[in-house]
């Protein structure tokens, strides 16, 4: 049986405190023998040089441990993701495989930006969810305000399980609603709780918030609606247990629980609540898959004794094992030795080791099961997202999704020595992160380097000189721009081309403008009557418009969207192949598109800033310079939040300017929101 696993991930905004719980995790289910501080730089899951210089996770560190509950060892894996924008995809491709996450709020800043996305993210993957109300011993520490904004900013219901005894500098432990106990860690390092009445002036605030939690209950679950309507007195802590559980897998509520892991309050409790709450794998719903040949769905129950499957989220070049592939294995089992298939790219191979992660430790294993996290060794072309199969039933599982890159910067070794390592440091580079894509400029034969934002680039760069030992020259940072057609024209491309033997000829007649439902990518529609252009080779035409469409009329930059009605054309019995149609249309999109007055489209970053009262009026005048327009001035804390929304290439060197402008006093936080017109202007400047 396999349900004594949780595949957990911890998210939340940067600098809630999400590497310290982990530590604090690893440290009370016995893996570590000593706590590591982010601050001190000895932390287990932040090993990158970076991350210990930087003091925030860049890359989402696996570890498995275990915790015993009521004399059960239970399986924990972990997963720690980064809290920064510019790291989205790690987020993403770890919820991808991921069971439930827990949310760490911090008590004072309550839920942030970054918490919104991430929160999202999970959401989408419909990822059960466990809060954890961090720092509760830090300044302006709130429980209660954070639970009120886990209801109205990110559309929850939380379930206070716990509330604390006090906060920030007299914040002493917590009251548990269940079995309405105050606990208290009484050692420096929170290992030995103690159990106490709940103290006589917060009986009431217990007594209150305990009916809430059963109240909250009876609104999501059906069986204890009926108890809490009918019999009050029968309700004991077994029967909250229950529906709690039950409500928390769904995902119609979210239990809440409290403490401070710098201080070592509250996280054997968490613990506790992951293993009694969270799902085990076997628990979920049956995995969909596809059958890579027939494009027919595939339903695989989370079990050993399905036939085996597995996503790739993750690859790492390790300088001792070499290539590793992060596998979250979904059903089945494998074994080293075994042959297993590539559906990406209809390879096998045999499987030489399978790993089990600790964190920068591997621990060799004979065999991976159904709900296991491991690592791969002998896999040479697995990449992010690939689908791993029995040789015998191929499945193809839902890739993972990469955002397309915002930013981009041109890069070159500063010494021509390091000319031939450089092209295979940045292979390497983007096998590990594939959101940054790496390209040459045609016209100018330049590197050029994209990603999600200024750091990621910034912690790129860094890492191919502290890991690899390349310095490198970089440019000015560029904006990734987008184009989009404004008007609609009808156009007729005709390819006839004799050339000895048999010859080429293709003829399109098309409607070529934007789309009107404000989706992205290529809206095809056929429209051709009679078969004047056979079937066979209308995904031709519409395969050459979507080629087409990643070099846009006017400076060459990928077009946001665009509608083609293919309204007429011709053939030729003998002389037409499908590749003719495909050049007709990439010719016809380079004819026609200039005419359909093309205009340039601007990545907006939604923004927010933290700011003291008295540096309301500078940081105004500031984002109003940046082309910025706010949409809302908050007050929470006694502390201004700004959101706003700005051009990404108003925002370089952003972070360090409000820096100087509030003289340390604000912090800032961006997202990609969307793509907007850029201003006549600076479109003048632009195309000049």
């Amino acid at each position: 049986m396999k349900n004594n696993t949780r595949n957990i991930g911890i998210i939340a905004h940067v600098d809630a405190g999400k590497t310290t719980l982990s530590e604090r995790l690893l440290y009370y289910t016995g893996l570590i023998h000593k706590i590591g501080n982010v601050d001190d730089g000895n932390t287990t899951m932040d090993k990158d040089i970076q991350e210990k210089n930087r003091g925030i996770t860049i890359s989402s560190a696996a570890v498995s441990t275990q915790w015993k509950k009521d004399n059960k060892v239970y399986i924990i894996n972990i997963i720690d993701t980064p809290g920064h924008i510019d790291f989205a995809v790690e987020v993403e491709r770890s919820l991808r495989v991921l069971d439930s996450v827990v949310a760490v709020f911090c008590a004072s800043s309550g839920v942030q930006p970054q918490t919104e996305n991430v929160w999202f993210q999970a959401e989408k993957h419909g990822t059960s969810k466990i809060c954890f109300i961090n720092k509760m011993d830090r300044i302006g520490a709130n429980f209660f305000a954070v639970l009120d904004e886990i209801r109205t900013k990110l559309n929850a219901v939380p379930l206070a399980l716990q509330i604390p005894i006090g906060a920030e500098d007299s914040f002493e432990g917590v009251i548990d609603l269940i079995q309405q106990k105050a606990l208290y860690w009484m050692d420096e390092n929170g290992e030995t709780i103690i159990e106490k009445e709940i103290p006589a002036d917060y009986q009431n605030e217990a007594d209150e918030y305990r009916m809430k939690l059963q109240e909250t209950l009876a609104e999501y679950h059906e069986g204890f609606f009926d108890v809490f309507m009918n019999n009050q007195s029968e309700i004991d802590s077994e029967m909250m247990i229950k529906a709690i559980q039950e409500v928390c897998r769904s995902g119609a509520a979210v239990p809440v629980l409290c403490g401070s892991a710098f201080k070592n309050k509250g996280i054997q409790p968490l613990l506790d609540a992951v293993v009694t709450y969270l799902p085990a794998p076997d628990q979920l719903a049956h995995i969909q898959g596809k059958d890579p040949q027939t494009e027919g769905g595939i339903e695989l129950g989370r079990n050993e004794e399905e036939s085996f499957s597995g996503l790739v989220f993750k690859v790492i070049i390790d300088k001792h094992i070499g290539r590793l592939a992060m596998l979250r294995i979904y059903s089945g089992k494998i074994k080293s030795g075994d042959t297993v298939l590539n559906v990406r790219t209809g390879e096998s191979f045999r499987i030489s080791r399978i790993l089990k992660m600790q964190s920068d430790k591997t621990l060799s294993v004979e065999e991976g099961r159904a709900g296991d996290i491991v690592a791969l060794t002998g896999i040479k072309d697995a990449k992010t997202g690939d689908s791993l199969s029995s040789v015998e039933k191929p499945v193809l599982l839902e890739a993972i999704t990469i955002p397309a890159p915002v930013i981009r910067v041109s890069i070159e070794p500063k010494t021509n020595g390091d000319e031939k390592n450089f092209g295979l440091v940045l292979a390497k580079i983007q096998e590990e992160d594939p959101s940054l894509v790496i390209e040459r400029d045609k016209q100018t034969g330049e590197t050029l380097l994209s990603g999600l934002g200024e750091l990621h680039l910034e912690v790129t760069l860094e890492k191919i000189r502290l890991n690899h030992g390349i310095e490198i020259n970089q440019g000015q940072p560029k904006v990734s721009y987008r184009e989009i057609l404004t008007e609609t024209k009808i156009h007729r491309e005709k390819l006839s081309k004799q050339n000895g033997g048999s010859g080429q000829f293709a003829d399109i007649s098309f409607e070529i403008g934007p789309r009107n439902d404000n989706e992205h990518g290529l809206e095809f529609v056929n429209m051709i009557k009679g078969g004047v252009i056979p079937g066979e080779f209308i995904p031709s035409v519409e395969k050459g418009f979507r080629d087409a469409m990643e070099q846009g009329p006017l400076k060459g930059y990928p077009l946001e969207s665009m509608k083609i009605n293919l309204l007429d054309g011709s053939f030729h019995a003998q002389d037409s192949a499908a590749m003719d149609f495909e050049i007709a249309a990439r010719d016809g999109f380079k004819a026609a598109a200039g005419k359909c007055r093309p205009r340039l489209l601007e990545p907006i970053m939604q923004v927010e800033i933290q700011s003291i009262e008295e540096y309301t009026g500078a940081i105004t005048a500031d984002l109003n310079r940046r082309r910025g327009m706010i949409t809302s001035i908050d007050e929470k804390s006694g502390r201004k939040i700004f959101a706003a929304e700005v051009p990404l290439a108003s925002t370089f060197g952003y972070i360090s300017d409000l820096r100087t402008l509030a003289s340390g006093r604000a912090s800032i936080s961006m997202k990609l929101s969307h793509y907007a017109l850029v201003p006549d202007f600076i479109a003048n400047i632009l195309m000049t």
